[in-house]
């Protein structure tokens, strides 16, 4: 089983750009469907995108179609959100998800329950 270890939050202004990553330990990180998700204060988490195990199919919530983009490196074992035209409503704990073996339909992608691995989160803050 991998581990997750995401990087790359911080504050930015609105309008402005983050990268996250998600670095997995672990060989069998191709195995691996990979989402993120996020929880602001006081809400549940949610469901932001996700990813096949082969990079070939993503998934966004209709929230940031068009300002964030996830893509992995299977050889770095790492996955990303560029996160572009950020919002104050974006500010929220991003959370990197792994779950080994194939998911079938969006639904599965976009369901928290489907991910067995999470990361620790890492903070994005967007000010106005």
């Amino acid at each position: 089983q991998v581990q997750l270890v995401e990087s790359g939050g911080g504050l930015v202004q609105a309008g402005g750009s983050l990268r996250l990553s998600c670095a997995a330990s672990g060989r069998t990180f191709g195995n691996y469907a990979m989402g993120w998700f996020r929880q602001a204060p006081g809400k549940e988490r949610e469901f932001v995108s996700s990813i096949s195990r082969s990079g070939a199919t993503t998934y966004y919530a209709d929230f940031v179609k068009g300002r964030f983009t996830i893509s992995r490196d299977n050889a770095k074992n790492t996955v990303y959100l560029q996160m572009n035209s950020l919002k104050p409503e974006d500010t929220a704990v991003y959370y990197c998800a792994a779950r080994d073996g194939r998911l079938v339909g969006a639904s599965d992608y976009r369901n928290t329950n489907s991910y067995n691995v999470w990361g620790q989160g890492t903070q994005v803050t967007v000010s106005s």
